[in-house]
């Protein structure tokens, strides 16, 4: 067997145990393996929690199981590793939900990127500096303990802001990345308070058209620090970034995600279609092994969750203190310092099916898209669909658990064999508007805020078609 020991310095030994480990457990006689196309692959991440199911697919020795020999990297940021699966570079990459979506219509850099496994649900929180929370904190109901009323709504940002434009100042926020669920769970989240975060338009691309708070691209590991120096007034970003401007006492996390949208996809692994094409038995292999790392994360109610962070803490993977990590990691959240709350489902990597990738959640991507002018258009409910049918690969994640059933690493019924790729209409929004996947074009109208069927972005306002 072959090891990238420059990238991960795992001894064979130690790797012969696990794997002898694993082989002693395994319920059933080893399955025949994939002729695989490709058994030397390079796959790209960014220094984020929930990059975990990469990192104990390596560690476990899963991809080895699928006689895959891994070398995963770090990326600058979200527009490098895009380019770099892009240009193959990378096989393929821990990627923001909107990224293959973005990719194949056409927003930003252009290329057909798909998608057979979400990586994991919930994950993210937006976070303020202490000054901002010290100003909204007097607009935030306060329970019989005395400690903030959760969730916390933007209608408790909305005087702030107003202040700040009244100073002649902008009130500015980061976000990961034009198409990442970070900057669409700000903008809703902003928006159900009835604060305008900005449009995109074809020849304006920085979404700030008509804004009253200002959003702009700040890479995750830097938005801390990017805080701290003033340059932006709070963040929305994933773990463990929230929790380390606890730690560093420079910021207060108001909301996570998962109080935004109940239970929404975070992350997916993506590939280019002519990969795939290419190598679909290697494409099988990757997505087995992955599988795989979800439910063991997930296993025994989150009890490997402490090894996991082990993991996570190492500088190859997000290089942040392990009790950082641990802090939302083991199903705790921390809002004000000393005001540490169960989370239980903060990170969910396989429970709730959370590694299918749901149609209608590439379709909630898409409608945000629309609704901010990232889609300048309108388009009818039909392209909706057959857009996600494209980029979204249920077919190639199924046929992946098929195998682990039969082979005895994974139970039928954590499967939905029978979906049709869309999810019930979802009403567990802070705003409460219910989402129906099938009913793109009805959603959007039920915004106060935002584009809706005839609209669109020019001459720097919103007008009808």
């Amino acid at each position: 067997m072959r090891h990238t020991y420059e990238t991960f310095p795992v001894t064979t030994l130690a790797r012969a145990a696990v794997m002898a480990v694993a082989l002693a457990a395994a319920p059933t006689a080893l399955a025949k393996p994939l002729a695989l196309e490709k058994d030397e692959l390079t796959l790209g991440f960014i220094k984020l929690t929930d990059m975990a199911p990469l990192a104990v697919a390596y560690e476990l020795g899963y991809f080895e199981d699928e006689g895959l020999y891994v070398k995963l990297e770090p990326q600058a940021n979200w527009k490098v590793l895009l380019d770099r699966v892009l240009t193959g570079e990378l096989d393929g990459a821990h990627m923001l939900a909107g990224q293959p979506i973005g990719a194949s219509i056409g927003y930003g850099t252009k290329g057909d990127v798909v998608t057979a496994f979400s990586m994991d649900l919930n994950g993210n929180g937006i976070t303020v500096s202490n000054d901002v929370w010290q100003a909204m904190k007097k607009n935030v109901p306060m329970g019989k303990d005395g400690k903030p009323v959760h969730p916390i709504k933007a209608d408790a940002l909305k005087p702030v802001i107003k202040q700040f434009a009244a100073s002649g100042k902008q009130f500015k926020m980061g976000v990961v990345f034009p198409v990442s669920t970070h900057n669409y769970e700000l903008r809703y989240w902003l928006a159900a308070g009835g604060i305008n975060p900005g449009y995109y338009a074809p020849g304006d691309i920085s979404g700030q058209i008509g804004a009253e708070a200002f959003l702009s691209v700040t890479p995750p590991p830097q938005m801390p620090a990017t805080m701290e120096a003033g340059t932006i007034n709070g963040y929305c970003v994933g773990e463990p970034w929230n929790q380390q401007a606890v730690f560093k006492g420079i910021g207060v996390p108001v909301i996570t995600d998962y109080e935004i949208w109940k239970n929404n996809p975070e992350k997916v692994f993506g590939v280019t279609k002519g990969w795939a094409d290419k190598n679909p038995n290697t494409h099988l292999a990757v997505v087995k092994a992955l599988i795989r790392a979800a439910i063991w994360l997930d296993a025994g109610n989150n009890a490997n969750r402490k090894k996991a962070v082990g993991f996570l803490a190492r500088p190859d993977y997000v290089g942040a203190d392990a009790a950082v990590i641990a802090n939302s990691m083991t199903g705790t959240f921390e809002y004000e310092k000393g005001d540490k709350r169960p989370v239980p489902d903060f990170n969910v990597f396989f429970r709730y099916f959370a590694t299918y990738p749901y149609y209608s959640d590439a379709i909630w991507y898409m409608t945000q898209m629309r609704r901010w002018g990232q889609i300048a258009e309108a388009k009818p409910d039909s392209w909706y669909t057959d857009t996600a049918k494209k980029v979204y690969r249920p077919d190639i994640y199924l046929k992946a658990a098929k195998l682990l059933v039969d082979e005895g690493k994974a139970k039928k019924e954590d499967f939905p064999w029978d979906t049709d790729g869309f999810k019930q209409p979802q009403g567990e929004f802070i705003d409460g508007i219910v989402y129906d996947g099938h009913k793109p074009n009805e959603y959007l109208e039920k915004f106060a805020i935002g584009l809706k069927r005839t609209d669109k972005v020019a001459n720097g306002k919103v007008v009808s078609q």
